[in-house]
């Protein structure tokens, strides 16, 4: 007897992604390959590595992964030919569970700060005289206060 449905595979998903973590999606692929840039650029929107909270970068981890499941149902969703179980006249049940999780990347990205954060880098002079002085690291020339922060530092 064959089945006439298809497996969305979402717990399946969720269940690797939590046990293996980032190791549940290979680098080299396509998606591995997205989901590390889009890292990137939220880790860089936040001001960079080095000025990231470890509470922001343990956020920003949750993020990609939910950003992974809600793709994957996305792809999925978009694959069928109705989302309507026309016996029941209803939703199929993957569509408000990817809801919530779509719902929960949106409350990870708000506690992140919708706004993007400019990095303070020293200027040019400071950063000429602590190279003059034996220092190649130039996060420890002096960094002028960020104006926008106001005089919390």
């Amino acid at each position: 007897m064959t089945r006439t449905y298809v497996k969305h595979g979402l717990n399946t998903l969720k269940k690797a992604a939590k046990e293996l973590g980032e190791r549940a999606i290979d680098g080299r692929t396509a998606v591995g390959k997205t989901l590390r840039h889009w890292r990137a650029d939220l880790i860089e929107d936040l001001g960079g590595p080095l000025v990231a909270s470890t509470q922001q970068l343990a956020i920003v981890d949750l993020a990609v992964k939910t950003k992974l499941l809600v793709d994957s149902i996305d792809a999925w969703l978009f694959a069928q030919p109705t989302l309507v179980n026309s016996r029941r006249r209803t939703l199929l049940p993957v569509v408000l569970q990817r809801q919530q999780l779509a719902d929960s990347l949106a409350r990870y990205l708000n506690q992140l700060g919708l706004e993007k954060r400019t990095r303070n880098v020293p200027d040019l002079h400071d950063y000429l005289q602590a190279r003059r002085h034996g220092n190649d690291d130039p996060r420890s020339a002096s960094i002028p206060p960020d104006p926008a922060q106001g005089s919390e530092q």
